[in-house]
């Protein structure tokens, strides 16, 4: 039997239920929280969603600020905003109320802030390898898309504006100590958000179990979280209003975070990454777009792996060999980027001079990240660019 060696975290507190948003006085109070500062997006603001959060905070009485200037790729600069807006007043907790950009926000926020015992600084003086396990205040996580993970995880994703790297920051500071998870806050996301999302909760769910630092915990997560991904997804996409679809969106997107938190995600988020911060796309999408093609290429490092994923998440029949089920993955991928409608890195009018002029920087950026390390298959500088150039192109490469 081998040996397990894991490190597992997770919030002291997951709720999950639909409506349960309408608890979040009450979960402050179980933590002995009282100042709630609330990041969240323009959008939120502007629907009035986030009155979900502010009336039952409003009802027991809680004072709560919010902070909306976030953006969906969240840079050093709108951080930097954060902190400032922090300090103003004695704020003993941040809400992070949203997709995963408020959420990642409100945890940078809490690693930036100056503390007792340190922080402050540039954001980039807390990337990865530096284990940020220290915040200023306690983050509640609440998302409004089934994607991310983020409510649950150990890492953000902050970009360093002055010089275009997406940065892995990662420690137990960036951990929530509570999340809630309700999927009713789902039902009004617009379909291209539900399928950007919900494919990457699909990648955190398979790089989780096919990476090198899989263990026994994030194996169930992730494989219970490719079922439920894979059943529910197209009618999530297809049918908005369809609440069993959702709340199975939801869920598995929960358990997918957990996964990847307790394990890793591996070389797709590594050659995602430079792709939001040179291009602008967003996560979930430049997930899409490499997928198919870098499953591919990883499948021969742990065919057992990619096969058992491909038969769980309905691409593959349970009879089906692991040469045939991984197949069925890599096929059933293209198939999916089809059926929700995932452009090309074209089709999102990126242009072929801009993405070759990239793909040297985005390949040794994306190596810099850690994350392609625990691929199945470790690819080097020239065969990331060699992946990046066949995901414009659409031709297979042999590597």
């Amino acid at each position: 039997m081998t040996t397990v060696n894991a490190n597992i975290a997770a919030p002291r507190m997951l709720l999950v239920a639909g409506g349960a948003v309408k608890q979040i006085a009450e979960v402050l109070s179980k933590f002995g929280l009282s100042r709630p500062l609330i990041v969240s997006d323009p959008f939120m603001v502007k629907l009035g969603l986030i009155d979900r959060c502010l009336a039952p905070l409003a009802a027991a009485g809680i004072q709560a600020d919010v902070f909306s200037d976030t953006i969906p790729e969240p840079d050093d600069t709108v951080i930097e905003a954060g902190v400032r807006v922090f300090a103003k007043a004695p704020y003993d907790c941040l809400i992070g109320f949203g997709g995963g950009s408020p959420i990642d926000t409100a945890k940078a926020i809490a690693i930036l802030a100056p503390r007792a015992d340190g922080g402050g600084g540039k954001m980039r003086d807390y990337k990865v390898p530096v284990a940020a396990d220290r915040g200023a205040v306690p983050v509640i996580a609440i998302p409004t898309t089934a994607g991310t993970g983020s409510e649950c995880t150990r890492f953000t994703v902050i970009t360093d504006h002055e010089r275009g790297e997406k940065m892995l920051i990662n420690g137990l500071g960036c951990l929530p100590l509570a999340a809630i998870v309700d999927y009713e806050l789902t039902l009004t996301v617009p379909p291209r958000t539900t399928a950007d999302t919900g494919i990457d909760s699909f990648t955190h769910a398979l790089e989780a179990f096919v990476s090198k630092r899989a263990n026994p915990f994030s194996d169930a997560l992730a494989l219970a979280a490719m079922d439920l991904i894979g059943k529910n997804l197209r009618a999530a996409y297809a049918e908005p209003g369809n609440h069993a679809a959702r709340e199975a969106m939801m869920i598995g997107a929960t358990q997918a975070g957990l996964a990847f938190s307790n394990s890793s995600v591996a070389l797709v988020h590594g050659m995602s990454r430079p792709i939001g911060a040179h291009f602008h796309v967003p996560h979930g999408l430049s997930n899409a777009m490499l997928l198919p093609v870098l499953t591919r290429y990883s499948v021969s490092g742990a065919e057992a792996r990619y096969a058992e994923a491909s038969r769980r998440s309905g691409f593959a029949a349970a009879s089906d060999n692991d040469g045939v089920a991984a197949a069925k993955l890599v096929s059933g991928l293209e198939k999916l980027n089809q059926d929700l409608s995932v452009p090309s890195p074209a089709g999102f009018g990126i242009s072929e001079a801009d993405w070759n002029g990239k793909m040297a920087l985005m390949a040794e950026q994306a190596l810099a990240s850690g994350s392609p390390n625990n691929n199945p298959r470790v690819p080097n500088a020239e065969e990331i660019v060699a992946l990046y150039r066949a995901v414009w192109t659409g031709a297979p490469v042999n590597l």
